[in-house]
């Protein structure tokens, strides 16, 4: 029976989000063919040597422990421990670069600078979205005029600027490696977290698999959230590849049991 260490953080608070029983749900699921042990990333270095596989889940935003995340990614290195996810993609988990490349790489994205004087780069807007580049949860994110972003001497490359969107709803797809598992959306976009199941089309799921094919995680979930806007178009919001929120008990029984499958099935081969 292979041993598992999943980190997570069981007591993080989150509008929306029980982090604790979404764990607690599929830890038990997997217990059933593993040996498992739950702790905090601040204690992995503990127990990472007995484990065959380290699962990387819901601990929260690694801002409150940078130390301890970045020498656990040395740990990983250097010991090639096995994880899930494995560390190395390029989105949500190396910052919010990434929305800046896809910029100017021309992909369906929600444009994004980090300078001031690229503001014409984004199209007009009365209302602009600012947050830091190395942010998360929507921690330092603000609603902004342009005379208020020039009166704040932002210190160049520490904030990412974005025309605020106006858009119908929010839709988030869930990937398992590179298979797609389910969609949820939010259709009141005020209640980001109010989720239902969404029916895909074709054309959506190969938008959201774009993104996938572009990041470099071996193995592993990711989570691409996108808005459809007014005139019906999606765009990128954020690519999550390092501790997705799952909302997995916001979905019917038959698809909890094929993505657990599927994470088991990943789990089995690493």
């Amino acid at each position: 029976m292979k041993k598992i260490l999943y980190l997570t953080d069981l007591s993080y608070k989150a509008k929306g989000r029980n982090y604790s029983e979404e764990d607690i749900y599929i830890t038990d699921k997997l217990k059933n063919k593993y040996d498992v042990v739950l702790c905090h990333p601040k204690c992995a270095v503990s127990y990472e040597d007995y484990a065959d596989i380290v699962v990387f889940r819901n601990t929260g935003s690694v801002i409150g422990y940078k130390d301890i995340y970045f020498d656990f990614l040395k740990r990983v290195s250097e010991k090639k421990l096995k994880t899930f996810n494995s560390f190395d993609g390029k989105a949500d988990m190396k910052g919010k670069q990434y929305l800046l490349e896809l910029t100017a790489e021309k992909y369906p994205v929600i444009p994004t600078i980090d300078l001031v004087d690229d503001i014409n780069i984004l199209p007009k807007s009365d209302l602009f979205v600012i947050k830091p580049k190395d942010g998360a949860d929507s921690i330092g994110l603000d609603f902004v005029t342009l005379e208020e972003i020039i009166g704040r001497n932002i210190c160049p490359g520490t904030m990412l600027i974005q025309p605020a969107i106006d858009f119908q709803y929010e839709v988030s797809f869930y990937f398992i490696d590179d298979k797609f598992e389910y969609a949820l959306y939010a259709p009141d976009k005020s209640k980001r977290w109010i989720l239902k199941e969404y029916n895909c089309t074709d054309e959506d799921i190969a938008f959201a698999r774009r993104f996938i094919e572009w990041n470099t995680v071996t193995h592993g979930i990711q989570r691409v959230d996108a808005c459809r806007t007014n005139d019906g178009e999606l765009l990128l919001v954020e690519l999550e590849d390092l501790n997705p929120y799952l909302s997995i008990l916001d979905v019917n029984e038959r698809i909890r049991h094929k993505f657990l499958n599927d994470m088991m099935e990943t789990l089995e081969m690493l």
